[in-house]
């Protein structure tokens, strides 16, 4: 594997990924591997192959990875590649579920300290398919009807089913937050709307891709999402079609004012 630019990189990375994980779930069965102990093993597969394969290609870049000890050399690097070896851990640990993904981006810092992120990958293994920007999808014209907002299906926000009904919207729930996204940019939901707990890599590759795809990301209140800081936790998310942003940020809004004032 010699790729020859940080996306088609991260395509390659998220997709070796994603084989390891098919084959530590297809010896499953044999190895009576089941629940935690499934998922563990995924975890630690998946991480093994992206330490291995960015210590191989990119060995003066930082990483940020769930699976892995946090550094603070990062926030000093110049680039730090923001992975999730496997989102969905509960849904891989279910087969044969599908909704599970890996994520792969790459932060650069630009003119501002803030930096941006610059490519992005996310397989989905189980599905045979990885969606990068390399290649940004294209996303299909809505089709008539209510709107669609992708939601855990086990811990959707309570917000959010309140801001479904306020928007007259269908819930469409599904596992993993690069499965969610995903789901917006192939047409099978409208938004995604998250809040109540994420880390940056369960969101950056995610958002790098739909960004490519021409989609609106951003917190809950509608300001940019910032990666590689000091604090992981970046708790909130929507992403969208850019014709809804407005609506959906100014019923977000509405619902959240409503529950602060709540008795």
């Amino acid at each position: 594997m010699t790729p020859s630019t940080d996306h088609a990189l991260a395509r390659a990375l998220a997709e070796q990924a994603g084989r390891a994980l098919l084959e530590v779930r297809a010896s499953a069965a044999s190895t009576g591997l089941a629940g935690k102990d499934l998922k563990d093993a995924g975890d630690a597969r998946a991480q093994e192959v992206l330490a291995v394969l960015l210590a191989q290609h990119r060995p003066g870049d930082a990483v940020l990875s769930e699976e892995a000890a946090d550094s603070a050399a990062r926030l000093s690097a110049d680039r730090v590649w923001i992975i999730d070896p496997l989102d969905g851990t509960r849904e891989f640990s279910e087969p044969p579920r599908d909704d599970w993904a890996v994520h792969v981006a790459l932060w650069e810092r630009g003119s501002s300290d803030d930096g941006s992120l610059v490519a992005g990958a996310v397989a989905l293994p189980a599905r045979g398919v990885t969606y990068a920007t390399d290649a940004a999808p294209v996303v299909p014209a809505k089709p008539e009807g209510p709107l669609r907002l992708a939601v855990s299906r086990t811990r959707p926000p309570s917000f959010v089913v309140a801001l479904a009904e306020a928007l007259g919207a269908e819930l469409v729930p599904m596992g993993s937050a690069g499965v969610k996204c995903a789901s917006v940019w192939r047409g099978e939901a409208d938004a995604y709307v998250h809040g109540g707990g994420q880390y940056e890599w369960d969101s950056a590759a995610p958002v790098a891709v739909a960004r490519a795809a021409g989609l609106h990301t951003s917190r809950l209140d509608g300001a940019p999402l910032v990666y590689n800081r000091p604090d992981p936790k970046l708790p909130d998310l929507v992403v969208c079609r850019p014709d809804l942003a407005t609506t959906l940020l100014t019923a977000i809004a509405a619902q959240l004012e409503q529950e602060v004032s709540a008795p």
